[in-house]
């Protein structure tokens, strides 16, 4: 695995995560920060225990490719990229402007880091099949990880490409799937309800597990197991994260899919984060 700073810890570097999320959005005073701070644990462990890379190299042809369906996640995974010094700290406070390399939705052709430009949902998971195809051809080891939402379960696509993968055994895929129960409708299984999740997984052929998002130890174990599963067959990982995690005034708010922060709320919620969890 990449080693970047090892002395620092897992729930330093969510929080980090966090705390660069909020500094972007506060840029723009609204956006999708609740799901950064839900899924902030699970890019922690995903680009700091989990995933191969090279932060002076995002090509680099042996990496393992993380990809972001989700488009509008973008915020979370420009924070993850800019803690893993794949980009510029100062870059982050561009987000959302002209010209910048951190447009609010996701483009690879804009962000070092960014493998796919997420932008009807849905289309994640089959973009992955067609790596993880790709790679097998070339005899790479490299993994393909894919985050998706629970809202793309909604979405035939998703299924289609689930089983796919389990039909082709893509053993290099890693999905993830970030159970938020937020859509912006509303509660996700009130608007198409996909539970139970984990065995419509198993019954595609997939290595399944689900776990609390917000628990790093859990997590950490989760997708050990995950790359290390013997078995011909693709990986899921289905986390169950809070929306807004880490501030709790946000965390209360009723509907938190897009949320809109007065001036002194970001400062309020950077001194929640700044209170957290040291090196």
């Amino acid at each position: 695995m990449t080693q970047i700073g090892h002395n620092v810890t897992l729930a330093e570097r969510a929080r980090r995560i966090r705390r660069h999320a909020l500094r972007m959005g506060e840029v723009q005073g609204q956006g999708y920060i609740a799901q950064a701070l839900g899924v902030a644990d699970v890019l922690a462990v995903s680009y700091f225990h989990a995933t191969n890379y090279r932060p002076e190299d995002p090509e680099w042809e042996e990496r393992d490719r993380f990809c972001l369906s989700i488009g509008h996640y973008a915020i979370a995974l420009y924070a993850a990229l800019i803690e893993a010094k794949i980009i510029p700290e100062d870059e982050l406070e561009t987000y959302g402007t002209d010209d910048s390399r951190l447009p609010m939705s996701g483009m690879a052709a804009y962000t070092p880091g960014m493998e796919i430009t997420g932008g009807s949902l849905g289309h994640g998971l089959g973009i992955c099949v067609g790596m993880c195809l790709a790679l097998k051809r070339k005899k790479s080891k490299s993994f393909v990880y894919n985050l998706f939402s629970d809202g793309e379960l909604d979405e035939g696509s998703t299924w289609e490409a689930a089983m796919s993968a389990g039909s082709h055994k893509l053993d290099n895929l890693i999905g993830i799937v970030d159970v938020n129960q937020m859509q912006a409708d509303g509660p996700s299984t009130s608007i198409m309800n996909f539970e139970p999740l984990a065995p419509k997984f198993e019954a595609f052929g997939w290595f399944t597990q689900r776990v609390d998002g917000n628990d790093i130890e859990a997590l950490v174990k989760a997708f050990d197991a995950a790359r290390n599963h013997e078995g011909a067959r693709p990986r899921i990982i289905i986390c169950d994260t809070k929306m807004a995690k880490g501030v709790p005034f946000l965390e209360a708010r009723e509907r938190n899919h897009f949320l809109r922060v007065e001036p002194h709320e970001w400062t309020e919620a950077l001194k929640i984060i700044d209170a957290g969890v040291a090196p």
